[in-house]
């Protein structure tokens, strides 16, 4: 059908059109009745022509597009911070691979998994790009076809209507027949298609024959097949078979031996009678009949939808129908992705239900089995009964690159259903049409131009094509000729029976009975030539005979009158005889043709006996002699079926006229022509388009050379039956559908016999045109002009483009195109005037808003499409810049509207892109008004406009894109620079592009990254090197995109802004792109919907599909995909894109996933490629940007780290990371870009806690590409700022711990992650390995900026970054983890923050965040001194860094006195606090302001601890600055405050009861359960009223609820040394000791008794680090001894720092212990004793008011000294070592000092006393007496032990 391409075979170079031979859409062998003379009869030479000719179609019209397949999408992984999919994917497709290993080979290779090879054009355009083009990707499945048929006003290519129009062809072939009684005699028999309804045949008659074996001659070839067609199926719709065997002999053997019941065989004697008896009788007799419903309804229902041709098995036949065969192949065949072949659909169906026909019957009694019974006939008849598509491929819907076109087959097309039998088990949807090749029936491609000159692809040349008698009644043009009548004989009543059969002749005329008749019967056999006659089956021995035969009788072209129809009647002895019976002549009737041709109706005639000359004339009529009295006795009907022979009388006058005017027969003003041309107007519409085309021709030759009254009579009754025709439209198509055949396929403008068409036709049109400009009345035609007006411009067109080809054809090399063709002035000025006319006709009506006008806007646009391939481009530019002009600027919405219409076809044009601009400098002259005017438009008011453009800027890119032609890269960089100037647009007029809403931002974006990836670098520069604030803009789109194309996963955790715990989708999100599922993803769905599901659900890849496989439909699909998306579409009202996607079936939801994602990947690496040349332009300072901080580098490598990347992306990025701070290093580490360094640190850090190693690897990588470059260009001290502040950031945004089983917390798998991560960011081993894997080179690290020497990199620094970064995370680990036992364990929680503010020292404003909660928690627990103590080490931080700063008041000698309260305030801090300006944190916070403030609270909280002394020194601190403020108030207050303190210390100290501030406890710990406690030792200070119960009490409930079930809590009762490994398992225990301070100046060695209020440390400030205790024990196991016993242990414990501390307990560091003996105790408690007297008597008092508590504490002391009844003290020491046994134990030495000792204390004593005596007043006399008394017993008690002691006192 495709062949013959305008002669020269050449489809793609030279010629347009396509010649599409005619000879295979009708069995013409030309009549020979038609090759009289036609020279008189031109309208007869126009219609043969016009069913003769070839069509002549324009390959070019509806656009030529061969797309390239897109790539295949990959399934991206977008990893979260707990997710490792990749590694999940591989194993899956670990396991895949050895499940498929056995399977592999049978998978058929579909058109969707795409050869090796078949991509190899696109690879090498891959080579230097990072990623997938960006716009294949936001368009995976653009279909050129589908985009342009959303056009308003769009073309739509017609089928050209065959001769049988659309339906359903089956072919019927007779395989057998065979009879119980076996076949002796040959039977003949008919075949046509029937409807029962109606009861009304639709096909004439298909004859078959079937002989007996033995006279079956050898050469008989196969019977053929019967050929018939239908328009739909429909259950009325059946077979009609009639048997015929040869008349039964009288007396002979009867047909009723093939209907007995017994016996069943014909006897020997039976045979051979009817063997002989066939062989001499040439007559058939009527012998059965039956009836075969081809579409049942039981059966369709059966089998589920659509009536299946594979089941024209009616209920009443019995028979085995190959349904599971016909199946099953069609299975098999089309999994292998091709149609059904036509074996497949063919079914073999056995009929057994012949029915005898008894005597004579009518098609009556074949409707109505009540009438007669009919007996069943015992035999069996077989039929191959085939369903064929019809001949699809002269469809012209199989579009060039091959695909057909949805229209001609979906799912729903009554051919789709035919070519498939639905049966429930099979899981074929139909045939899937998609983008792949269409396979033909016969298996062979049909691609645009294949040669497959065959028309109906499987039909044998002696097949027989019934004709269909419906294409007589059809409102269809027809487009073959024929020309013939049907005849059928129907009754013959006459009185007496006999034989009778007819024959039948056709004859000129009557003038001669002898002459011959015309050969113009059509003999039953096939292939033989037409004959004289025909004659009828016998009717044996009836009265009234009836007959069931159909004789078809070809006509002449031409009648007359005299031409007629001879019927003979003959009677037929039907006896054996010596010879074959010979009929006899009884009568004869005659048929006029012109009188009764075109009657459908029945007619009666009446018998004539003989013929006498001019049988005809009425005149002749009396003389003849009738049957039957003259009666009407026999019946008859016709059936004309004639192209050639109009029924309607108007046509045919308008013919004759015609003939007459063209053969100049006719008066000159041809009057009467303009009669039978108006009088066309009421020809009635079936006439009318039977002889569409003819009449239409006949026009337009009027048109183009008849004068001028008849051209505007012609043009206007053209008019006039185009608005008719257009009407009858069935389909309210703008085209309609007869017209479209007739412009695109049969016109060819007289195929070059006359001058062409289109000067006349725009002539006439014009001069219309302008006269209804002038204002002149022109009537309601001029409206139906512009209805029309397609169909004039589409004429037009053809015409010039068929004269352009007959100009060239000869003189044109093979493979050139055809040069355009210049117009003559004159043609060209009227087309222009015309056009302009029209225009203004646009205008006008646009704005009151007709539809005509929209019409005829796309009209004109397609006028100019068409023109373009034609004549001059640049006269078509006039054309366009006429309507632009006409249209200006920014206008109406409607009038807007269809510039865009114009616009948007007139881009579609093949050559587009080669088209040149308005003068031979300029660039394509169409893109500049394109780009100029979208660019408008998105300025416009209305919105649905500006989505509009951007959606057509859009479709045009990609249809460059996929555009088989310009896959070059040179083509694409011409491309690119064409639309460049959009880019340049946009960067002038930021706020056009900002007012988009998302989708049009994405589609405007989608375009813009396109046009870039495609140009070469020295266009790209041209976008930056205008100005620094158009390459930030420039960059800001960069953003836009990354932004508008983020993928988020619903559950995205860690991303900034939606940390995984807040409820979902509260962070910032962009709107998904399938907020309203852009054009791009609908078809590309309804592609993916089209996807095999495999039956294991493990689809292609092992994860997720990969790419559309068009062949299949998947039966797990529950809907169709556009049903899912219409219905997803109309529930979204009110609904979010959330609840959208969840409404879609899951398959498609994982396909958007997929297709988002890819998208997303795509943009990214776009942007990232785009960035990496800039960071390289800029590097050669080729470009406008600010170089002082790269700010458009810097935001971009932002933007990429901040958003959610696929896996790609991140494995892409190191290498270009790496580069750009190769070359900008310097300024993107310097302080301006401070921003941006603290988050690319935070970024490395969240990327090196993912679980993908691939990502978390290439995050420790940029780790160190950051330190190495810290080491040249900033102090690495910063970098440890901005890393331990990013670190602190990331821990709250971060899960650092997760619960356990158990209930307890434990670290998180993040936090081991990260700290992985930073262990491997020091490790210089791994290093280079970690590179290599990232892609950079192994000495990417070593590598010296070009300003540097030597190589800096320290792996020390690197290790002690990395420690102090570990330290912080530990802490924060450690802080989290405390969380559930925060408020129950004090002293646990004051730790960990403790420790967060040393890990986060460098930092001082994290420092000082720490200290501060750790003050809060410290005032909540009421430790006033601690918290005191946080306060200062805050105002510490300040000072110090005021002071280093040199901008306070302060010198580095008040830090110092600051240290002495607070010994943390330590020097390291002051070298970083400067480091630590990073934006947002560092020393604006400093100020003397802040630290006066701390410092305050500082004393504010030691003064409510009563630590006056410290109170004193810190407002001594305050005092400076407000001096130097001259801030008197100020001052004064300090001084009143002052004064206060130091009155509370007097205070302090002269209380009688000596003050202490807290009691402090060691407590140790034991037992595994404490953790990191166990065997560790504490100092406890506690509130001085915390007696050891309360401690204890406190810590066991502390620790308690920690125990579980397996480990109890012990408290060790004793202050004794623990053995840990002797203690029990399983148990845990503490142990609590009160413990002393110890002085500084203290001499732990003296065996003095320690009474605190001895010490002479009051007014010292109360700083300890050193604590003791005391524990008596005996030598010989005994718990408690005698004095002479008892030794001493005393155990000084060394703390970690001085209380009061930042906490509430230190770590023991340093234990020590000395032992004293029994005698050095006893020495020891006296010395104390004497001390204490000592000190009392000898403290100065400064006033005698001060008498009387200094006599109450003597009294005390001497009381306890002297009073007699306390015996126990002093004497019992002597009784312990100086009598009996133990004084001789005692070394002298010891004696000596204890005698010493005794005396000394003695003399003590005798002084008090008389000190005593000196101060009391006569109250105290009597308790004085008692004092000297037993001072006196008790040295006379000791005289015994010491004799000196008298001598002494």
């Amino acid at each position: 059908m495709d062949g013959n391409v305008a002669s020269n075979g050449n489809g793609s170079g030279g010629y347009r059109f396509r010649r599409i031979p005619r000879h295979s859409l009708a069995h013409l062998k030309l009549d020979p009745l038609l090759d009289d003379n036609l020279e008189q009869w031109p309208h007869l030479t126009e219609l043969i022509q016009c069913y003769r000719s070839d069509w002549i179609k324009d390959d070019n019209k509806y656009g030529h597009y061969e797309s390239i397949n897109p790539d295949s999408f990959q399934n991206q992984i977008f990893e979260g911070p707990d997710t490792d999919i990749e590694t999940e994917m591989q194993l899956a497709s670990a396991r895949q691979i050895k499940a498929e290993d056995a399977t592999d080979d049978d998978l058929p290779s579909s058109p969707g998994r795409q050869s090796p090879n078949a991509n190899a054009t696109r690879v090498d355009l891959l080579e230097h790009h990072l990623g997938q083009s960006p716009l294949p990707a936001y368009e995976p499945a653009f279909d050129w076809g589908n985009e342009r048929s959303m056009i308003f006003g769009q073309r739509i290519p017609e089928t050209p209507t065959t001769h049988y129009g659309s339906g359903l062809k089956i072919s019927v072939k007779v395989l057998s027949l065979s009879f119980q009684a076996g076949i002796v005699e040959p039977f003949y028999g008919t075949i046509c298609i029937y409807n029962r309804e109606r009861r009304e045949k639709l096909s004439e008659d298909f004859y078959f024959s079937v002989l007996p074996s033995e006279m079956q001659d050898a050469k008989v070839t196969l019977e053929p097949r019967g050929i018939f067609y239908l328009d739909a199926p429909s259950a009325s719709v059946c077979l009609l078979i009639q048997l015929e065997k040869p008349a039964t002999e009288e007396g002979g053997v009867t047909p009723s031996v093939y209907s007995r019941k017994e016996p069943v065989h014909l006897t020997e004697r039976e045979r051979q009678k009817l063997q002989v008896w066939s062989r001499i009788m040439p007559y058939r007799e009527s012998f059965s009949w039956a009836i075969v419903p081809l579409f049942d309804n039981s059966i369709t229902a059966a089998s589920g939808g659509s009536a299946s041709p594979s089941s024209p098995l009616a209920p009443s036949m019995s028979g085995s129908s190959y349904h599971e065969g016909a199946f099953e192949s069609i299975a098999k065949v089309t999994s292998d992705g091709k149609l059904g072949c036509s074996s497949s659909s063919s079914v073999i169906v056995e009929i057994s239900n012949l029915k005898k026909v008894k005597e004579s019957y009518t098609e009556e009694s074949l409707q109505d089995p009540k009438r007669k019974a009919h007996k069943p006939v015992k035999g069996v008849l077989k039929l191959e009964i085939e369903k064929h598509q019809t001949a699809l491929a002269e469809m012209d819907n199989i579009s060039e690159g091959g695909s057909v076109t949805n229209d001609s087959l979906d799912a729903g097309d009554p051919i789709a259903d035919i070519m498939f039998s639905k049966s429930p088990g099979n899981s074929l949807d139909g045939p899937q049409t998609s983008n792949s090749k269409w396979i033909a029936l016969d298996g062979k491609d049909v691609s645009g131009n294949g040669s497959n000159t065959h028309g109906n692809l499987d039909i044998c040349a002696d097949d027989f094509q019934a004709f269909d008698f419906r294409t007589t009644m059809r409102n269809e043009p027809f487009l073959q000729l024929f020309h013939c009548l049907y005849v059928y004989p129907l009754t013959v009543n006459l009185s007496r029976k006999k034989n009778l059969f007819i024959q039948v002749e056709l004859r000129k005329d009557d003038t001669d009975a002898r002459r011959q008749p015309l050969e113009a019967m059509h003999p039953r056999e096939r292939g033989s030539l037409l004959q004289k006659y025909a004659h009828t089956q016998v009717a044996v021995g009836a009265r009234v005979a009836c007959y069931h035969d159909e004789i078809k009788v070809s006509l002449p072209a031409v009648w007359t009158p005299s031409h007629h129809l001879l019927f003979t009647f003959f009677h037929v002895d039907l006896q054996t005889k010596l010879e074959a019976p010979k009929p006899v002549v009884i009568g004869y009737a005659s048929l006029p043709l012109s009188t009764y041709a075109q009657l459908r109706s029945e007619i009666s005639l009446p018998i004539m006996r003989e013929l006498v000359p001019h049988y005809l004339l009425d005149s002749s009529k009396e003389r003849l002699d009738y049957l039957e009295d003259g009666k009407n006795v026999f019946k008859l009907r016709l059936r004309l079926c004639s192209s050639l022979y109009p029924i309607n009388e108007r046509i045919r006058d308008f013919f004759l006229e015609y003939d007459r005017h063209t053969l100049r027969t006719s008066p000159p003003w041809g009057s009467e022509l303009l009669e039978a041309i108006n009088s066309l107007k009421n020809v009635d519409s079936t006439a009318l388009l039977q002889f569409l085309h003819p009449i239409l021709n006949m026009l337009l030759h009027l048109i183009g050379n008849g004068g001028e009254t008849l051209q505007v009579a012609a043009f206007r009754a053209m008019v006039n039956i185009l608005t008719r025709v257009q009407q009858e439209s069935i389909d309210d198509a703008e085209r309609n559908r007869s017209l479209v055949n007739y412009v695109d396929y049969a016109f060819d403008d007289f195929g070059g016999r006359q001058p062409p068409v289109y000067p006349g036709l725009s002539t006439v049109w014009g001069s219309l045109a302008r006269s209804k400009a002038k204002g002149y009345r022109v009537g309601p035609v001029y409206d139906d002009v512009l209805a029309m007006a397609w169909f004039f411009l589409e004429l037009i067109v053809k015409s010039m483009a068929l004269e352009q080809t007959r100009l060239f054809y000869h003189s044109l090399p093979l493979d050139e195109d055809v040069p355009p063709m210049q117009l003559k002035e004159g043609v060209f000025r009227c087309i222009i005037q015309l056009y302009d006319c029209l225009l203004t006709e646009v205008h006008e009506r646009c704005k009151k808003g007709l539809s005509l006008a929209k019409r005829l806007n796309s009209s004109l646009a397609f006028f100019c499409y068409d023109l373009l391939a034609i004549i001059e481009p640049r006269q078509v530019f006039e054309l366009v810049s006429l309507y632009l002009d006409k249209f200006s600027g920014v206008c109406q919405s409607v009038l807007h509207d269809c510039k865009l219409i114009f616009l948007q076809i007139i881009c579609d044009h093949d050559l587009f892109v080669e088209m040149p601009g308005r003068d031979p400098s300029d660039r394509n002259y169409l893109s500049s008004v394109l780009i100029q005017e979208l660019f408008l438009t998105w300025d416009h008011d209305d919105l649905s406009q500006r989505a509009k453009a951007a959606r057509i800027l859009v479709v045009v890119l990609c249809k460059h894109e996929f555009d088989a032609r310009y896959q070059k890269p040179e083509d694409k960089l011409y491309i690119a620079q064409l639309y460049f100037p959009l880019i340049g647009q946009i960067l002038d007029e930021m706020p056009v592009f900002y007012n988009l809403n998302a989708a049009e931002k994405r589609e405007v974006l989608i375009v813009i990254l396109q046009i870039v990836r495609n140009l070469d670098d020295a266009s790209v520069v041209k976008a930056w090197q205008q100005s620094i604030a158009r390459t930030r803009l420039f960059f800001k789109l960069m953003e836009e995109c990354l932004v508008h194309f983020e993928h988020r996963k619903p559950a995205d955790g860690m991303l900034i802004g939606s940390s995984s715990r807040n409820p979902v989708g509260d962070g910032p999100t962009s709107p998904k792109y399938s907020d309203k599922l852009s054009p791009a993803i609908n078809t590309y769905l309804s592609e993916a919907s089209r996807q095999e599901v495999r039956p294991q659900g493990t689809p292609e890849d092992g994860y997720l599909w990969q790419r559309v496989n068009s062949q299949l439909s998947s039966p797990s699909q529950p809907y169709s995909l556009r049903e899912a998306l219409a219905q997803a579409q109309s529930s979204r009202i009110g609904a979010s894109a959330q609840a959208l996607r969840e409404s879609l079936h899951p398959i498609l939801r994982q396909k958007l996933e997929l297709w988002e994602e890819n998208l997303s990947a795509a943009v990214s690496l776009q942007v990232l490629e785009i960035t990496e040349k800039f960071s390289a332009m800029a590097a050669s300072h080729s470009i406008a940007t600010d170089y002082g901080k790269l700010d458009c580098l810097s935001s971009i490598i932002m933007s990429f780290f901040s958003r959610n990347q696929p896996l790609v992306f991140w494995k892409a990025v190191l290498p270009v990371f790496n580069h750009v701070f190769d070359l900008h290093g310097a300024t993107l580490m310097a302080r301006e870009n401070d921003r941006f360094l603290k988050q690319v640190a935070f970024h490395l850090l969240r990327l090196a806690v993912f679980q993908n190693d691939n990502i978390r690897k290439r995050a420790v990588i940029g780790l160190q590409i950051l330190v190495r470059s810290s080491f040249y260009f900033m102090q690495t001290a910063r970098l440890r700022v901005v890393l331990t502040i990013t670190l602190s950031e990331l821990m709250s945004d971060m899960q650092v711990t997760q619960m356990k089983s158990d209930g307890t917390l434990e670290g998180s798998g993040e936090a081991r992650r990260l700290r992985k991560s930073l262990e491997e960011m020091a490790d210089e081993v791994k290093s280079s390995g970690l590179l290599k894997e990232c892609g950079l080179p192994e000495n990417a690290l070593l590598v010296t900026p070009e300003s540097f020497k030597e190589n800096r990199l320290s792996w020390s620094e690197v290790k002690s970054l990395s420690e102090s970064l570990l330290l912080a995370l530990d802490a924060s680990l450690e802080h989290a983890l405390l969380s559930s036992v925060m408020s129950m364990d004090r002293y646990a929680a004051a730790e960990s923050f403790y420790k967060l503010a040393m890990a986060f020292a460098p930092v001082p404003d994290l420092h000082i965040m720490w200290l501060l909660h750790l003050c809060d928690a410290h005032q909540e627990m009421q430790s006033w001194a601690e918290a005191a103590q946080c306060a200062v080490a805050v105002a510490g931080v300040v000072m110090q860094a005021l002071v280093a700063r040199n901008d306070g008041v302060w010198s580095k000698d008040h830090v110092t006195a600051l240290r002495k309260i607070c010994p943390m305030v330590s020097s390291e801090i002051t070298s970083e606090a400067s480091a630590a300006e990073v934006e947002g944190y560092g020393a604006s916070k400093l100020t003397v302001d802040s630290a006066v403030k701390y410092l305050q609270l500082a004393n504010k909280l030691f003064s409510q601890a009563e630590l006056y002394h410290f109170c004193a020194s810190i407002l001594e601190l305050v005092i400076p600055v407000y001096k130097s403020r001259r801030a008197y108030g100020q001052l004064a207050k300090c001084h009143t405050l002052l004064t206060n303190i130091y009155e509370s210390i007097l205070e302090q100290e002269s209380s009688p009861i000596t003050f202490t501030d807290a009691t402090y406890y060691r407590v140790g710990f034991y037992g595994e359960k404490f953790g990191k406690l166990d065997r560790k030792e504490y100092v406890y200070r506690e509130p001085r009223d915390v007696r050891l119960g309360d401690i204890m009490e406190k810590l066991s409930h502390i620790y308690e609820s920690r125990m579980d079930g397996s480990h109890t809590l012990h408290i060790i009762p004793d202050s004794r040394q623990v053995k840990a490994e002797e203690l029990q398992p399983g148990v845990c225990y503490l142990q609590i000791t009160a413990v002393d301070p110890v002085m500084e100046d203290e001499d732990l060695g003296s065996r003095r008794e320690r009474i605190f209020s001895l010490s002479t440390g009051t007014v010292r400030a109360r700083v300890f680090d050193r604590f003791l205790f005391d524990t008596p024990f005996t030598k010989n196991g005994k718990t408690q001894g005698g004095l002479e016993d008892q030794w001493k242990r005393r155990t000084v414990l060394q703390t970690e720092g001085s209380f009061p501390a930042l906490v509430n307990r230190l770590l023991v560091i340093k234990s020590e212990s000395l032992e004293f003996s029994p005698v050095e105790n006893a020495i020891g408690m006296i010395e104390t004793r004497t001390a204490a007297l000592r000190n009392e008597l000898e403290e100065p008092r400064s006033s005698e008011g001060d008498q009387l508590p200094r006599l109450q504490s003597l009294q005390r002391i001497l009381q306890g000294s002297v009073a007699v009844q306390v015996n126990s003290g002093v004497l019992s020491v002597c009784t312990a070592f100086l009598s009996g046994e133990p004084a001789t134990r005692l070394r002298s030495q010891e004696l000596q000092q204890l005698i010493a000792a005794l005396l000394e204390f003695m003399a003590v004593c005798k002084r008090a006393i008389r000190v005593h005596f000196r101060l009391i007043g006569e109250e105290d006399q009597d308790f004085h007496t008692q004092l000297v008394n037993g001072f006196q017993s008790l040295t006379a008690e000791l005289s015994h032990y010491i004799p000196a002691i008298l001598s002494e006192l």
